[in-house]
């Protein structure tokens, strides 16, 4: 199914530290995205699906705890790291208490650090046997998936990115970053092998509750459309 890359949202206001968790994340084989605001970070978070967020807390545009609370009702939100200055443990306790996987104070070890964002990292990568949806099926160790219990005789990248859909469900996903995670490098010029896999996996789901719609200039968006009020 390709190699899978870790994304990693620096989301740090102080340059100093912003480099320096890059080159540490960056070293360990980590991609690495960088939001110097909240609005930086937002963006980045809804178009490029990161694997874990390392958050900031006072931000010059926001709080990171505040935005934590909000974007916590998805449920395909990754990891998130604290990593702040506020040290009191009423700080820590709400943070966590926000939805924070983990909190950090600065100044901190750097190695500590490193090994903190890939224990999120591993804990979120595991994922079940099986991945039901209605009446879709997807069995990971085999790498087969069943449609109304009929196998759908998917090929290894239909499958990873039926999975892909299947985890992030009625979440809108860039071509960049489906092509990043199925194809393990940037899309650069090469559309057509993703074009042609969803093509592909929308032929095999025809006549099925699931929907893959492309969205102008936004990406893929999978869902079934009995369970989507806005497409009854």
């Amino acid at each position: 199914m390709g190699v899978m890359t870790n994304t990693v949202l620096l989301v740090e206001d102080d340059g100093h530290i912003m480099k320096i968790n890059q080159n540490m994340l960056a070293k360990a084989g980590h991609r690495v995205l960088k939001a110097g605001t909240l609005s930086v970070a937002v963006v980045a978070f809804e178009t490029e699906n990161p694997d874990l967020i390392v958050l900031d807390i006072l931000l010059p545009d926001g709080n990171g705890i505040e935005w934590c609370k909000r974007i916590r009702g998805d449920s395909h939100v990754p990891p998130i790291l604290f990593l702040s200055t506020l040290k009191d443990k009423f700080d820590i306790l709400e943070g966590l208490k926000a939805g924070g996987d983990d909190y950090l104070t600065k100044p901190y070890d750097l190695d500590i650090f490193v090994a903190r964002a890939e224990l999120l990292l591993q804990r979120a990568s595991r994922v079940p046997e099986v991945v039901k949806k209605g009446t879709l099926r997807l069995e990971i160790t085999s790498g087969q998936a069943f449609l109304s219990g009929q196998n759908m005789g998917l090929s290894p990248k239909e499958f990873a990115l039926l999975l892909n859909f299947a985890q992030n469900e009625n979440k809108v996903i860039s071509a960049e970053t489906l092509y990043k995670k199925i194809w393990g490098h940037p899309m650069g010029e090469d559309n057509q092998a993703l074009r042609k896999t969803v093509s592909r996996l929308r032929s095999k789901l025809e006549d099925s509750e699931f929907i893959i719609e492309f969205e102008w200039k936004e990406g893929y968006r999978f869902y079934m459309w009995k369970a989507s009020k806005n497409h009854l």
